[in-house]
């Protein structure tokens, strides 16, 4: 199922082939690194070198009768080597390829992400920027609360954006590192420096306490990461869900030319890729708690961790791609609807304001829970009789006593409610 998300870039990355060939480039390094210490001939490594190739066919066959995937790539790579391969894979144990292979196969889809990740941002930018000013209703526990704009909301998923940019770069310095240390990770059959070496060759750092396997606990900060961003993506789509609703309609995801809402209802207009990204973003969580569940493994190694990870690093990795892109194609599509925003700033014909009359009154010196009592006694009349809250304040006897008509009135005035915002747009350049 997962393949019908996949993008080719990010599913290659994934790939049985790409695999293969990270390893054989590993057993090249290492090959490399054993003729500079004169135990491999410097002729057997341009051998090695010009004969070595795989079929995936065939080592997908060989396995099903050796059960052990390296033992059967080794065995089709050295049908191809001949003579020379008994220089083939020296000292080494299979999770020293396999580990050092699938920290390259995470970093390189790490950086498909990021790249995606870069494509999100600026299109959230540019919403900021083009709705800096648009005056909303903000939310809280889905009432109504005060004015704020559509930019500040917008600003509020980029920043977002830019910490999760920095936990994939986290994350991808914590998965860049290799493991050529042995079958416990003594060294006991292989020199150090071939580790070195190879470290050296492919930009990797060396891990430097290895058992037969690199800690798991580096793949779970890397899952962890990219479901931090998966529900960065969810609070987005979730929003945008929220807006798109009939009673509110402020925001609505892009519906191109010919797309159906329903098989039975031809006006509908579904928010249905905000869904799929709330959707998948449940996925990349519960992949996380896996890769936390791998960290323990029994003494310096068992393979429980193995079978899972062949599935929740490709797939939350291509899942997270996928929706990057798609989220980004929303935020660029984005239908806004500036007056029906204003329009749903009244709805509660006043209420928005009380906090500021509450202000006003403790101001003048009403303590806070007496200046309370009248406002909310205004504000659940309003409420229960569909009447205006300005009017129901400036007949209010007990407060005329307090306050001037123009000065009740004066804290209905929604410049005062964003009079500061451009504080925040400079604390991001804009």
């Amino acid at each position: 199922m997962i393949a019908r998300y996949s993008r080719p870039e990010i599913s290659q990355i994934w790939s049985e082939s790409n695999k293969f060939s990270k390893m054989l480039e590993i057993e090249l390094l290492a090959m490399e690194a054993q003729v500079k210490l004169g135990k491999v001939p410097r002729s057997a490594l341009a051998q090695v070198r010009k004969k070595a190739k795989f079929n995936t066919g065939n080592i997908k066959r060989i396995e099903e009768k050796t059960q052990h995937d390296v033992v059967a790539f080794i065995t089709e790579v050295s049908r191809h080597i001949g003579k020379n391969a008994s220089y083939f894979h020296i000292g080494l144990t299979s999770s020293d390829v396999l580990d050092t292979a699938l920290s390259l196969q995470c970093r390189e889809a790490l950086d498909i992400i990021i790249s995606g990740l870069d494509k999100l941002e600026k299109a959230l930018l540019r919403k900021v920027k083009r709705y800096k000013n648009s005056v909303c209703i903000g939310r809280t526990h889905g009432i109504h609360a005060e004015p704020t704009t559509f930019g500040l909301k917008a600003a509020s998923w980029y920043t977002e954006t830019l910490r999760a940019k920095k936990l994939l770069f986290a994350a991808r310095e914590t998965v860049s590192f290799a493991k050529i240390s042995g079958a416990v990770g003594t060294y006991s059959n292989i020199d150090p420096f071939v580790e070195k070496h190879v470290a050296s060759r492919l930009n990797l750092n060396i891990e430097p306490v290895s058992t037969q396997i690199i800690p798991r606990d580096r793949y779970a900060v890397c899952l962890s990461n990219l479901a931090v961003l998966a529900a960065g993506l969810e609070r987005i789509a979730l929003e945008i869900r929220h807006l798109q609703r009939t009673e509110v309609l402020e925001a609505e995801e892009p519906f191109s030319k010919g797309q159906k809402g329903s098989s039975a209802m031809p006006h509908k207009r579904n928010p249905v890729v905000c869904e799929r990204i709330c959707g998948l973003s449940r996925i990349i969580r519960t992949n996380a708690l896996a890769g936390l569940e791998n960290v323990a493994v029994w003494h310096e190694r068992d393979i429980s961790h193995s079978s899972v990870e062949r599935i929740i690093l490709p797939d939350s990795t291509i899942l997270l791609d996928y929706m990057l892109a798609k989220m980004a194609e929303v935020v660029d599509g984005l239908i806004v609807y500036p007056d029906n925003m204003l329009k749903n700033l009244v709805k509660t014909r006043g209420l928005i304001f009380s906090q500021r009359v509450l202000t006003m009154l403790m101001d003048k010196g009403l303590k806070r829970m007496s200046a309370y009592e009248i406002v909310q006694r205004n504000a659940m009349k309003t409420w229960q009789e569909l009447s205006n809250f300005q009017d129901n304040l400036l007949a209010d006897r007990q407060l005329r006593k307090i306050a001037s008509k123009k000065e009740i009135k004066a804290c209905f005035d929604l410049d005062y409610y964003l009079r500061n915002i451009n504080i925040i747009f400079k604390r991001l350049g804009i």
